[in-house]
């Protein structure tokens, strides 16, 4: 296939060979463009940023590699993957498989897009507030953000060190388990009590709404009431993750003030505006929250919609987009919270488009998660 440097930032035949046998022999790896891969440079996603080759693999790289995986290529992603667009000023926008005429999903965009398109097997990415699920859902994907803290981030550029975690992409539930079984320690086998919550479900709009609570119901789940108070706790998640980001990488932005597009540099303007006092504040609404997301999770399972909105147009106006955004972060920061593994499970086609149905399960269930969603999906 030819080479589409609006995917790739490295590409190769395979660009780094297996270092063992095993579970994932035979399949092909696109690592996004925050893990570091030996003798190659970071980017994150903004050219100035390429320093000098890395010199040893990034921890969960290692482990795939050993696992008999190949690594095709190192993925682009929007500039400090902070954005869930998946387009990128320098590099460009992928074009979605799934929806040509629609955006890829981000900020693991370029590890989607090559799953989505065949050229690759897994997608390695990362997950701070969505990127995994929504692209995920935008390109029928399934993807996985795990546990926060169940896998090594060794080796892995930050953006919020409080939600990023490790998560991939496959076009079917099997590899996906393979990689589980690669990456993650097994956990109690259980059946728990699928859940609904109808007012979250609500933020989404009216036809992925809809079809969530249909599909919900037909897997068994059961109407709930959270009772999250999603406007607080997303102001709070933004207000902790902002505060982190400029801690990661306000110095080096502001010794480069041209290096980012207009989209995140602005955003990272305003996280270098969040106090300590604010941030403490915020951290206290998260801790409250996650407690009660806990009690919720405990032995059940949350279904809600993996984003708010179907893939919108790559034409869409930036208004339109900041708006569906920040809609499907109301959505996607409740497992961020609790530091609990999501999975994106893909769906039917909704006026023709691509899009997702989010399990949330409790903290350290992931293989289960896995388990439950490849008998229900």
């Amino acid at each position: 296939m030819e080479f589409d440097a609006r995917v790739w930032r490295e590409h190769g035949t395979p660009l780094v060979s297996p270092a063992g046998e095993g579970i994932l022999s035979g399949h092909t790896v696109a690592v996004k463009d925050l893990y570091a891969v030996a003798g190659f440079p970071l980017s994150a996603g903004v050219p100035e940023f390429l320093g000098s080759p890395q010199p040893s693999h990034a921890a969960v790289v290692s482990r795939l590699l050993a696992a008999g995986a190949e690594i095709t290529g190192i993925a682009h992603t929007d500039e400090f993957a902070y954005s869930i667009t998946g387009g990128n000023g320098r590099y460009g926008m992928p074009v979605n498989p799934a929806a040509p005429q629609r955006i890829p999903g981000g900020s693991s965009s370029g590890s989607a897009v090559a799953v989505a398109g065949g050229e690759v097997t897994i997608g390695l990415g990362t997950d701070t507030a969505g990127s995994i699920r929504v692209p995920a859902a935008y390109q029928g994907l399934w993807g996985i953000r795990t546990t926060h803290g169940c896998l090594s981030k060794a080796g892995v550029v930050p953006l919020a060190e409080s939600f990023d975690t490790v998560g991939w992409l496959t076009r079917d539930a099997r590899t996906m388990a393979a990689v589980a079984e690669c990456l993650l320690p097994a956990t109690r086998s259980q059946e728990p009590q699928l859940v609904v919550d109808p007012d979250i479900c609500a933020v989404a709009d009216d036809d992925l709404a809809a079809a969530t609570l249909a599909a919900a119901h037909r897997m068994g789940a059961i109407d709930t009431t959270v009772n999250a108070d999603l406007e607080s706790w997303f102001t709070a998640f933004r207000t902790v993750q902002g505060f982190e980001a400029w801690a990661n990488h306000g110095k080096w932005i502001t010794e480069h003030p041209n290096a980012l597009e207009p989209e995140v540099a602005q955003r990272f303007q305003l996280a270098s505006t969040v106090t300590r006092d604010r941030v403490g504040e915020a951290r206290e609404v998260l801790r409250l929250a996650a407690e009660q997301l806990h009690s919720i999770l405990d032995d059940r399972v949350l279904v809600l919609p993996s984003t708010a909105t179907l893939p919108p147009p790559r034409t869409a106006p930036p208004e339109t987009l900041e708006s569906g955004r920040t809609r499907t972060l109301h959505l996607t920061c409740l497992a961020a919270i609790a530091g609990a593994p999501a999975i994106s499970i893909p769906q039917p086609s909704i006026n023709g488009l691509p899009n997702g149905i989010c399990l949330i399960g409790a903290p350290r269930t992931d293989r289960s998660l896995i388990d439950l969603a490849n008998r229900i999906g």
